[in-house]
C-alpha cells in the first residue's frame, strides 16, 4: 500500500475542518502509487482524493503540478481538480507533509489493456497536450536523460544483485540512447536543454494504465473517464509522452509488442495532432529512452525501499525486456506508425 505517512483521527478532522466539504464519512489509504501517500475520502460533501506529498516531492513544484490541473480541467480535460480551502489555498500541511484534496473521478483503470483501451487513451493524449499548450508554467523533467546517469550511479552496488551483468548493459544502452537523443537546444522561454526541432509542452510523463479510469458506455465498449496523478507532469517533448504510453500499454503479458495496440493509441492521436516527420523518425530513440527511465526509477526503488515500507515494489526486469525491444526495432512502422 503507498501509505509512507499516517495520519491520525485528530489531525485529518482538523485539517478538514478547513475544507467547506462537509463532515468526514470515511478515511482509507490507496494501495496504488509509488511516490505519495494517497487516501480515499468521503464526506457528506462527496468523495475525493487526500494526497500527502512525500520527501522525493519538490514542495516548490506543487503549484505548477497542481495549477496544471486546475488548467487542464478548464480547458475541458477530465482530471482532478485541487479544493480549495476556505482560504482559498489549495494546498496545505497534514502530518508534517505538504497535502490537497482533489475530486474524485469515476471509473476503474483496465486490470487488462484491450486495443479498444488504446485509442480513447491516444485521442485523450492529443487532447492533454493541446489544453496545455496556452499553460504559463514550466517544469523541467528531472527524470529525463540529463538524470538517467546519476539514477544508474545510484543502483551499482546492488543492480547486478536484481540480475548479473545488468549494471554493464545499462551503461551500454544509456550510451547508445544518449548518442541518438534528439539534438540540445534551449527554444527562447524553454528550460536549458529541450531538444530543437520538434513540439515541446507540458507532458504526463507517466500515463500508466493506473492512471486512466474508464466507464463501459450503452454498448459495453470503454469510455475514458478521466486521467490522473500529474506528479511527474513535466515540460519536455510532446512525442516522448507517447513513448511512455507505447511502453506502458502496448506489451502484452508474455513479453511482446502489440502492435495492434499501439496502432490505435498512435492513430487516434493523430487524428487529433499529427506527428511531425522529426517526431516519427525519433520515436524509436524516444521509446528506448522511456524504457530505461522507468526500469532505472523502479531498479533504484527495488533496492532501496525500506523493509517496512508499506509499498508495493515493481519488477525492474520487466522494463529491460521493454527496453531490448526497443534496441533492436527497426524504424517507426515497426512500432505502428
Amino acid at each position: 500500500m503507498a501509505v509512507y505517512t499516517e495520519v491520525s483521527d485528530e489531525a485529518l478532522r482538523a485539517f478538514l475542518a478547513e475544507y467547506p466539504i462537509g463532515e468526514l464519512l470515511a478515511f482509507r489509504g490507496i494501495a496504488e502509487g509509488v511516490e505519495n501517500s494517497n487516501f480515499a475520502l468521503k464526506t457528506t460533501g462527496g468523495e475525493f482524493i487526500l494526497t500527502l506529498y512525500e520527501k522525493r516531492v519538490d514542495p516548490g513544484e506543487l503549484p505548477y503540478f497542481l495549477g496544471l490541473m486546475q488548467h487542464l480541467a478548464s480547458r475541458g480535460l477530465d482530471c482532478p481538480q485541487p479544493v480549495p480551502a476556505r482560504d482559498g489555498q489549495a494546498l496545505r500541511m497534514l502530518a508534517g507533509r505538504p497535502a490537497a484534496i482533489c475530486t474524485f473521478l469515476p471509473g476503474v483503470w483496465p486490470r487488462r489493456v484491450r486495443p479498444q483501451h488504446c485509442a480513447p487513451l491516444g485521442d485523450a493524449l492529443a487532447q492533454l497536450h493541446a489544453a496545455g499548450a496556452d499553460f504559463a508554467g514550466q517544469r523541467p523533467n528531472a527524470l529525463g536523460p540529463a538524470g538517467w546517469a546519476p539514477l544508474l550511479d545510484r543502483c551499482r552496488a546492488e543492480g547486478d544483485q536484481v540480475q548479473p551483468g545488468l549494471v554493464a548493459e545499462l551503461d551500454a544502452a544509456l550510451a547508445a540512447i544518449l548518442a541518438e537523443w534528439p539534438a540540445a537546444g534551449m527554444p527562447q522561454g524553454m528550460p536549458q536543454g529541450m531538444p530543437q526541432g520538434m513540439p515541446i509542452g507540458q507532458i504526463h510523463a507517466d500515463l500508466f494504465p493506473d492512471n486512466v479510469f474508464f466507464l463501459d458506455d450503452a454498448a459495453g465498449q470503454p469510455r475514458l473517464s478521466g486521467l490522473i496523478d500529474f506528479y511527474f507532469a513535466c515540460t519536455d517533448l510532446l512525442a516522448y509522452d507517447i513513448a511512455v504510453c507505447l511502453n506502458a500499454w502496448c506489451f502484452e503479458s508474455d513479453h511482446s509488442f502489440n502492435v495492434t495496440k499501439a496502432h490505435a493509441l498512435l492513430a487516434a492521436y493523430q487524428a487529433r495532432r499529427p506527428l511531425s516527420e522529426a517526431e516519427r523518425a525519433a520515436l524509436p530513440v524516444l521509446c528506448r529512452g522511456a524504457s530505461l527511465r522507468f526500469l532505472l526509477t523502479r531498479l533504484y526503488d527495488w533496492t532501496s525501499t525500506p523493509a517496512g515500507a508499506l509499498v508495493t515494489r515493481k519488477d525492474p526486469l520487466e522494463y529491460l525486456r521493454k527496453l531490448r525491444f526497443f534496441l533492436r526495432a527497426e524504424g517507426p512502422s515497426s512500432l505502428g506508425l
